[in-house]
């Protein structure tokens, strides 16, 4: 197979970041397919320090938004447009992953979440919709609206709905401008 021919890179080519939405409601099969391509997405010590809360009824994210992109946080309340908010919260984790993290200086649990999210988004963009990743909003409001208990926290909030524009594509650095083999840099 060559690079041209790859289904998966062309996926990830057509993942856009989208910041305007349809109306229209997203049914539930397509978010649990989302969900299962999050679940089988690795993590450091099969830990799976995350939790990912969908927020889809209307009244409720209403609200949930309202709060979240408050203030400060308003360059975000385009995201209050799309039919469905995820939360992905950070849970503990493994006491191995924990010890990684001491030795590796290297916070995995965000690490693992990033992996989840993607394989979120890029199982979104296959069944046609639109996300985008969040990382501006009040994390406090957000956890103050879901009834978080102590130790967990909103890390990244996604976007997700049926997109409503067709961003053009980013430029991206060339392979040998970020990559290289062996001592190559």
């Amino acid at each position: 197979m060559t690079m041209a021919s790859s289904t998966f890179l062309a996926l990830a080519a057509a993942r856009r970041s989208i910041r305007k939405y349809t109306a229209a409601p997203v049914a539930r099969e397509k978010l649990e397919i989302c969900l299962e391509a999050s679940r089988l997405a690795p993590s450091a010590c099969n830990a799976q320090p995350y939790r990912f809360i969908v927020i889809d009824e209307p009244g409720l994210k209403e609200k949930f938004c309202a709060g979240v992109f408050a203030g400060v946080y308003s360059a975000c309340k385009f995201a209050a447009a799309a039919p469905v908010m995820v939360a992905v919260v950070s849970d503990t984790g493994k006491l191995s992953a924990w010890l990684g993290n001491q030795v590796q200086d290297t916070n995995f649990r965000l690490v693992d979440i990033g992996i989840a999210a993607e394989h979120f988004v890029l199982a979104a963009c296959e069944q046609g919709l639109g996300t985008c990743w969040l990382g501006w909003f009040d994390a406090k409001a957000a956890a103050r609206a879901l009834g978080l208990g102590a130790g967990k926290k909103v890390e990244v909030l996604l976007s997700v709905g049926y997109p409503d524009e067709t961003p053009a594509p980013r430029k991206r650095k060339t392979i040998k401008e970020f990559a290289g083999y062996n001592n190559e840099l």
